[in-house]
């Protein structure tokens, strides 16, 4: 018999891989493969907190224990810009954020019946896995799915998703049904008590024709350094307040004293509300409802901080926009920013920190970047998306 293989990293999909390239289902490095595929554990393996663990989509690699799952994260970094032939970079070691501090997340409920399942889909499949624990949402979410469930036998249509949006904000949890039907005055008291038992910062649905707010006792808030947003129904948020402290601390350090900084896709603020404190902020942002709340917020702090309602994929700033700032922030969708990286590329900006959720787009702008005479002097993996093969990250480039 052969010696077994010994598995060595974590693929981009999860899978271990041995030296020779043979992917393995559910292998960690350290692990050693025979060849009839039994798998050998090794150092680097732990027992899965969850008891859906290996059916649900949600969570890939809690069988990896917390060094190797920080190497992955790493590794996800650099092997992204190794990929576009980016070497030499010091990639450091990845922030993760703690087991039940998801704060965001969007689930799916299907009722049959009296029945009502509600989760996450299990991995590569539309099959729901009905949620009984999960270690991975913060608890106050957690606490909502049973009720939740038990309301939607009264509101949910038989054999059709229901989309359940949960947040965490200042004053409580957000929560959001759609494709539900709520019909007669019983639905509807029955809806505002459920509200009101559960302490919702924000109840609301969607029957078919847009969102209705049928519950928010006052205006739901997010708070980013000093200054306090109305965050719109379901507004984007980084998924953990531990990620999102990491993320903002990276990108203050990096822009250092710079006293004009542009945010671009600033969503509804937070790194321009949160690092505008002794400078100029130029805020750009292609979602009407966003900028609107951080021009609203902006406003009653008195912050120096301008704002523009603009897409930036089919209008980026250009060099000489560009060149008035110290600083540049940019934070774009899992896409990247492909044209307006085309235009930083040509501008004489000093500094620019790029936050991504996406290690393949951004290693593919960041040798654009390098192409026009950047440097990039670091890059701060994150893992805000625990036990998922979502990395995200921060990267300062300078001339």
């Amino acid at each position: 018999m052969t010696e077994a293989a010994l598995i060595e990293r974590i693929a981009a999909r999860g899978d271990g891989v041995t030296g020779d390239g043979r992917h393995v289902a559910g292998g960690v490095p350290g692990d050693r493969v025979r060849d009839d595929g039994i798998i050998i554990p090794g150092p680097n393996r732990t027992d899965p907190p969850c008891r859906h663990f290996g059916k649900c989509g949600g969570c890939q690699l809690q069988h990896v224990a917390e060094p190797a799952l920080a190497d992955f994260v790493r590794d996800r970094v650099a092997g992204g810009l190794e990929g576009q032939e980016v070497t030499g970079i010091q990639v450091l070691p990845a922030i993760l954020s703690p087991a039940q501090s998801r704060r965001r997340a969007v689930l799916t409920a299907l009722r049959t019946g009296k029945q009502v399942a509600i989760g996450f889909n299990a991995a590569q499949s539309n099959q729901i896995v009905d949620m009984r624990m999960c270690p991975l949402l913060l608890p106050d979410l957690y606490a909502l799915i049973a009720p939740v469930r038990d309301l939607l036998v009264m509101i949910a249509q038989p054999r059709r998703p229901v989309k359940v949006k949960l947040q965490m904000l200042d004053q409580g949890v957000e929560l959001i049904l759609e494709g539900v039907k709520a019909e007669g005055l019983d639905a509807a008291m029955a809806l505002q008590d459920f509200a009101g038992a559960h302490q919702l910062a924000r109840f609301a649905i969607d029957q078919g024709d847009g969102l209705e707010i049928l519950w928010q006792p006052e205006p739901p808030t997010m708070r980013f350094g000093d200054v306090t947003v109305e965050v719109p129904p379901f507004a984007f948020l980084q998924p953990t307040a531990t990620g999102q402290a990491a993320l903002v601390d990276v990108v203050a350090k990096a822009i250092g004293d710079a006293g004009a900084v542009a945010d671009l896709f600033a969503g509804v603020g937070t790194f321009a509300l949160s690092v505008q404190a002794g400078r100029k902020v130029y805020a750009a942002e292609g979602a009407r409802d966003a900028i609107t709340a951080l021009m609203a917020a902006a406003n009653r702090a008195r912050a120096l901080v301008a704002t523009e309602h603009r897409d930036l994929f089919r209008r980026p700033l250009i060099p000489t926009e560009l060149n008035r700032f110290g600083a540049i922030i940019l934070d774009p969708p899992r896409a990247g920013a492909e044209e307006q990286v085309k235009q930083l590329a040509a501008s004489a900006a000093p500094v620019i920190v790029y936050v991504s959720c996406n290690p393949a787009s951004f290693a593919r702008d960041a040798k654009v970047l390098i192409e026009g005479g950047y440097a990039l002097d670091w890059v701060q993996p994150v893992g805000q998306f625990r036990w998922s093969t979502h990395v995200e990250l921060a990267a300062r480039f300078s001339r």
